[in-house]
Parts: C-alpha cells; sequence; structure tokens
C-alpha cells in the first residue's frame, strides 16, 4: 500500500523540470530581476542537485518508516542529509541501478567491518553487466544495496545482499578511490608480512 503511494506522490525530476520551465517563462518576462533566476535555475540544473534528488527519491522508495507523507518525507531528508554529511570531503553519494542477470551483476567487493574497513568496488568485470552499464567505477564505496545500508557492516552482509537482489538493483555508491588504494596497500603489507612468516619457519 505504502509502495503505490510512494510513486503517486513522489514526482520530483518532473516537478524540477517544471520549476526550470516557469523560471524560464519569468526570465522572457521580465518581471524579476534576469540574474537571480539565472542563479536559481543553474541550481536546479547542476551535477550536485541532481544527485540529491537521485539519492532522495532512492531513499523514499527504500525506507522502512510507518505513517503520513510527511512523516516519511522528513525521514527520508534527514538521511539523505546524512548520506551526503558522511561524504564530506569525497565525492558526493550516487545512486547507480544495473539489471539482475544469471551472469550476476559484473563486479567484485572487498573490505567489510571484520576488515576494519569500508567496503568497496575492487574490480568491474570486462564486458559483464556493470562494465556494460558504465555507473560504477573502482574505488566505488558500496554505501546500501535495495536500500539496506552496508555501512559498518560485516564483508557477508553486502555480499549475501547482492547476490539475493533480483530485477533491478538499486546501489549507492561515492567515489573515494584514494581509501581503497590506502586499503589494497594495507592488505598487501599484511600478505607479504604473512609470507615472512611462513618462510621463517
Amino acid at each position: 500500500m505504502m509502495k503505490m503511494a510512494t510513486t503517486q506522490e513522489l514526482t520530483l525530476e518532473r516537478d524540477v523540470s517544471r520549476a526550470i520551465e516557469l523560471l524560464k517563462g519569468l526570465q522572457r518576462s521580465g518581471e524579476v530581476p534576469t540574474q537571480k533566476l539565472i542563479a536559481l535555475q543553474k541550481v536546479l540544473e547542476s551535477d550536485f542537485f541532481n544527485a540529491v534528488r537521485e539519492v532522495y527519491e532512492h531513499v523514499y522508495e527504500t525506507v522502512d518508516i510507518q505513517g503520513n507523507p510527511e512523516v516519511r518525507a522528513n525521514a527520508t531528508a534527514k538521511a539523505t542529509v546524512a548520506a551526503f554529511a558522511a561524504s564530506e570531503g569525497h565525492a558526493h553519494p550516487r545512486v547507480v541501478e544495473l539489471p539482475k542477470t544469471d551472469e550476476g551483476l559484473g563486479f567484485n567487493v572487498m573490505g567489510g567491518k571484520e576488515q576494519n574497513s569500508p567496503i568497496y568496488i575492487s574490480r568491474i568485470i570486462p564486458g559483464g553487466v556493470a562494465d556494460r552499464h558504465g555507473g560504477l567505477k573502482r574505488g566505488d564505496q558500496l554505501l546500501s544495496v535495495n536500500g539496506v545500508s552496508v555501512e559498518g557492516e560485516q564483508h557477508e552482509k553486502a555480499v549475501e545482499l547482492l547476490k539475493s537482489a533480483h530485477g533491478n538493483v538499486k546501489l549507492v555508491v561515492r567515489y573515494t578511490p584514494k581509501v581503497l588504494e590506502e586499503m589494497e596497500a594495507r592488505f598487501d603489507r599484511q600478505r607479504q608480512a604473512r609470507r615472512r612468516q611462513v618462510s621463517a619457519q
């Protein structure tokens, strides 16, 4: 029932497009200072604004909140702000939707709570679904799978969520390649240390 209400009520992309058209009309009329209207239009058309809208829509569709639309909207707004606040100093979160096929999703993940690191996209399989889609990058941190957060979770939880997903799979990610490089370097040092211990025995 809530899902049906969601599709009827949430029309942000259409509403933003309509607002931009209205701004253009006001610019032509000369009733409002053009400079201010152009500045507002640039905000509505910016990549950052579209990223916020996409994450908001994704959270709104998947957030598990009972109550009236205002309660749901407030919870969604808080979760969206939290996602962007957590990425301060990094690229902003993005929503990537991939079709799940018999060949899987076409990428590998590494990291997890047990390794004291976030969960990352470590490899995009050449010719696979993710590679053909083009939305994911090696170095993307995986934040959620179909609305279920994997931040601070075990590696196995992310793997199970990805394996059990069907149809179109919605991922929230953010690009932080330097952290992945540091994590891989740490794992490499640990492997080398283990090899030295084995050879010393």
